[in-house]
């Protein structure tokens, strides 16, 4: 009767155990939502598509500058909202899909890491991201950025730095991602990097977004792939 009793106890501790972890999942899923969110998610669904559209998805370092003018191409379209974690493109993502774009450029996931969100989950999410467009737009072209670096020299956002082994293992499975989905990997990562392995100062102002000459290496990379 007391093996009985035990085993009950642990099968009840298991599955309080499973109901915590998906709370917990639901909570990061709804929750985390920057400020800005609502506001600019309007203004993008008020503005006009096409399928000639190149859309840049992301957080702060995509919203950051003007894709149009960097790029020097009309079609390029900034989808960037600061503070935003892979959770809340999922949600948005149905905006960038029903214009049927040409092409999807992703970077996502540092402030997922910056919440403490668990890799295994930006990764999941880095998946349903891109099957989700491939199932709402199949001629959208995928391109998908690995995360940058940042660097703790500096103070402004200290919940970034110091995660320099989420940021390489979610960029490994990314890669791998890439290849079994058979979109466009997008290194970025290497070229931003100093002699010490971190955002190299040249590009940045605070260790985690990008500065102009930041912005114009990046310009350089997507050249190939525009």
């Amino acid at each position: 009767m007391k093996k009985k009793l035990l085993g009950i106890v642990s099968c009840i501790a298991m599955i309080s155990l499973n109901v915590n972890v998906l709370a917990q999942q639901a909570t990061i899923d709804s929750a985390v939502r920057p400020g800005a969110y609502k506001l600019r998610l309007e203004q993008f669904k008020s503005y006009p598509n096409s399928s000639k559209d190149i859309i840049f998805l992301g957080n702060s370092i995509t919203q950051g500058v003007d894709w149009a003018e960097l790029l020097q191409n009309p079609n390029c379209k900034n989808r960037g909202i600061s503070g935003d974690i892979t959770y809340g493109v999922l949600e948005r993502l149905s905006e960038v899909t029903e214009g049927k774009p040409a092409k999807v450029f992703v970077l996502i996931g540092i402030n997922d890491i910056e919440h403490n969100i668990p890799d295994t989950l930006i990764v999941n999410n880095y998946r349903r991201i891109i099957r989700q467009i491939k199932a709402e737009s199949p001629r959208t072209k995928i391109y998908f950025h690995t995360l940058l670096p940042v660097n703790n020299e500096f103070t402004q956002f200290k919940k970034h730095y110091n995660k320099d082994e989420h940021i390489a293992f979610v960029n490994t499975e990314l890669k791998k991602i890439a290849e079994e989905e058979k979109i466009t990997l997008i290194d970025l990562h290497p070229h931003f990097l100093d002699a010490s392995n971190k955002l190299d100062k040249r590009y940045t102002q605070d260790g985690l977004h990008l500065n102009a000459e930041g912005y114009k290496v990046w310009a350089g990379i997507l050249k190939q792939y525009l």
